[in-house]
């Protein structure tokens, strides 16, 4: 696995199948659906599926996304799934206040280790819990946007009227200490200019890395996300100043340097380095 995950591929539940192509296909984290992808009368299988191919430990990591949690499928999620030794997260959907995680940590199984939990924020109501949210429970490890419900929700039409969202949830990640959340899913699996562009604005406004429906889309979450040359020449440049005897304040071209500067700088180059053995 590399360091920093960039891309989480979504997959359902119950196809097993899929699930076992997906594994394969070079995303960093596979994310199993037990919530939107699955219909109604395939929820119990879903579980039973994916609860015995995760009975082992997997070549990636694997979260499940488990169901509603004011609903009825929550708690038999958890009592099949916590403890599996493929299981590397848990997503709670729709997670509207910091009792919801709360509720999720204090009752798993006992005697079953918890895996890390992330929370998807999918509502008005989540979003204006963010930080709250984020800082809930030492379990919780990721905070995350869930777009399309968010978007039916506040009735936004144009996708910019996301981007206030988009920066409430960045700067409580970042506030709890938490890792950049990924971006939410691209729905149109061909359009990849599209996705491409919606990545680099994603970029600027501090995610870091983004959920997927389809493989085709995962090589144009990564180039995105990935530092460019020039990028890490300007890092490479900023170090070695940082490093010199003479405690250089400034780059060649009068650019000044600071402790935050340079801090930035050891970040690109590690995203840089992710796939170097």
């Amino acid at each position: 696995m590399t360091a920093v995950p960039l891309t989480w591929l979504y997959v359902p539940g119950d196809r097993p199948e899929v699930v076992s192509k997906a594994l394969s296909c070079g995303a960093d984290v596979v994310v199993v659906d037990l919530e939107d992808a699955v219909a109604p009368d395939r929820k119990e299988y879903a579980r039973t599926a994916t609860a015995e191919r995760l009975t082992d430990p997997q070549p990636v990591p694997v979260h499940v996304r488990i169901n509603a949690l004011d609903g009825p499928l929550a708690s038999p999620d958890l009592q099949a799934l916590a403890g599996l030794p493929g299981v590397s997260g848990l997503r709670l959907p729709k997670v509207t206040a910091p009792q919801d995680v709360v509720r999720v940590a204090t009752r798993t199984p006992e005697a079953r280790p918890l895996p890390p939990l992330h929370a998807l924020l999918e509502t008005a109501l989540g979003i204006e819990h963010a930080f709250a949210i984020a800082t809930a429970h030492p379990a919780l490890r990721g905070i995350a946007l869930g777009e399309a419900d968010l978007r039916a929700d506040l009735g936004v039409r144009g996708d910019a009227g996301l981007d206030w969202c988009r920066s409430r949830v960045v700067v409580a990640a970042r506030a709890a200490g938490l890792a950049p959340p990924p971006q939410s899913v691209h729905p149109d699996t061909r359009d990849l200019d599209t996705l491409a562009a919606s990545c680099a604005h994603g970029r600027a406004l501090g995610f870091l890395g983004r959920a997927a429906i389809h493989p085709r889309q995962l090589p144009v979450i990564e180039r995105a996300y990935l530092p460019t040359p020039e990028e890490i020449e300007e890092a490479e440049q900023i170090v070695k100043a940082a490093a010199t005897d003479e405690g250089a304040q400034a780059l060649p071209d009068g650019r000044f340097i600071d402790a935050a500067v340079v801090s930035a700088a050891r970040r690109t180059l590690s995203l840089a380095d992710r796939d170097r053995p």
